[in-house]
């Protein structure tokens, strides 16, 4: 699967209701995170693809927004365990990058926070060649903090493979040194 250069998406051939200028911070929140992660993690990073981005009022809060951000893989030979199934640590991985975006479409600086903690679920494995819808959603967004749930999606057979909900922060600012 060929890698997508992130600062690179032409807007208009992502779908989904999201200004252009969201969809572009979208993208380069993944730019960022494809760029800065190293290890393991750096390829599958990279593999990412960002297909959908919405933005519309909260069904249970109208006068709130709420973002929704689809991205695609697939199940590579380096995201998997010794039983050929998508390995636990690279699930919360996947729910680590992907619940940060939808933050990016709401935020006019495309600012995503720092984790505070990630919940993860598992339902089911997906194997070496699935393919994999992830969807974010935010939950709620307020001055400091701010959630989002995801779920991992096996699109080749049909079942939900994992699932998190993800609390973030503003960082704290820097202190600054004394002299």
């Amino acid at each position: 699967m060929p890698s997508q250069e992130h600062d690179e998406y032409d807007p208009t051939k992502v779908a989904g209701n999201a200004s252009p200028e969201a969809k572009q911070r979208v993208a380069r929140g993944y730019a960022i995170i494809a760029r800065k992660t190293s290890g393991f993690s750096a390829p599958i990073a990279e593999r990412l693809r960002l297909v959908e981005v919405d933005v519309r009022g909260k069904a249970e809060e109208p006068s709130r927004e709420e973002a929704r951000v689809v991205c695609e893989t697939e199940v590579a030979e380096d995201m998997v365990n010794i039983a050929g199934n998508m390995h636990g640590g690279c699930s919360a991985f996947l729910v680590d990058v992907c619940s940060s975006t939808p933050f990016a479409a709401l935020s006019p600086d495309g600012a995503m926070g720092v984790s505070q903690a990630i919940n993860m679920v598992y339902h089911a494995p997906a194997r070496l060649g699935d393919k994999l819808k992830i969807v974010s959603t935010t939950i709620t967004v307020g001055a400091r903090v701010m959630s989002a749930r995801c779920e991992i999606w096996d699109v080749t057979n049909h079942r939900l493979v994992a699932s998190g909900v993800h609390i973030k922060m503003d960082p704290s600012p820097a202190k600054t040194a004394k002299l």
